[in-house]
């Protein structure tokens, strides 16, 4: 320790001065042997009322230091509410509520990669068409409807993601090609079932495409087997379910 911090330190304030000196002058008391009735009294009186104020200062303290506890208790919990809400933002669709393109994309992978997967991919029909008769709010709407349809049938079988604007996908963990088959016509027949209120008010369709991959296949290869049965739908027809 150099000698600036040792000055400091040396002249940092005694917080206790006032009782250290009292102690000593009942030690000199004690130590007195000409120390009468009188001197024991003054020196109890005095180290009582040192001890009153130490307690009352104690429990200040206490007191402050509870209420600062308190206070951060409740900033760790807004904290951990502010980070769950920042990463559910940052990893799903703000209009739709299901996972966006960077989350499905890496739940894809990381599915693919461990048990594989079922990837669906699909688009909803003549959708600019929408946007450009009854303007974006009521495409937004369209989309809402879409993907109460997709989580109706979906449920605990597979993920729901956005991909774009009227894509998505859904991924079906260690499922077969033909449950995937299924599942697509499900959600292509629940969408063509549904009834989209005004201002549109007419028949929302839209194109599946299907495939199956065995753990360990790269999402690329998945993803564009998958995307290009869905354009074999759509050069079909559209309302449709192909597969790869």
């Amino acid at each position: 320790m150099n000698r600036a911090a040792a000055s400091a330190i040396t002249a940092l304030p005694d917080l206790f001065e006032s009782e250290t000196q009292a102690l000593e002058r009942v030690r000199q008391a004690l130590a007195s042997p000409t120390a009468d009735a009188a001197m024991y009294r003054e020196s109890l009186v005095e180290i009582m009322l040192h001890f009153e104020r130490l307690m009352r200062e104690t429990r200040r303290l206490i007191g402050r230091s509870d209420r600062a506890e308190r206070e951060m208790n409740v900033l760790n919990l807004q904290l951990g509410a502010l980070a769950r809400q920042l990463e559910y933002r940052a990893t799903h669709d703000a209009l739709t509520g299901v996972l966006n393109r960077g989350a499905i994309i890496d739940k894809s992978c990381e599915t693919l990669k461990g048990e594989g997967a079922v990837m669906i991919v699909l688009d909803i029909d003549f959708f600019k068409r929408i946007n450009d008769d009854y303007g974006h709010p009521a495409g937004d709407g369209v989309i809402k409807g879409i993907v109460q349809c997709l989580r109706e049938i979906v449920g605990e079988l597979g993920v729901v993601g956005r991909v774009g604007g009227e894509e998505f996908t859904v991924l079906m963990p260690a499922g077969t090609l033909e449950q995937g088959k299924a599942l697509a016509e499900g959600m292509r027949a629940a969408i063509a079932a549904h009834g989209f209120g005004e201002p549109v008010n007419r028949q929302v369709t839209a194109s599946f495409g299907v495939s199956a991959n065995p753990p360990g296949t790269p999402f690329d290869l998945a993803y564009g087997a998958a995307d290009e049965a869905l354009y074999r739908a759509k050069r079909a027809g559209r309302n449709r379910v192909e597969w790869a």
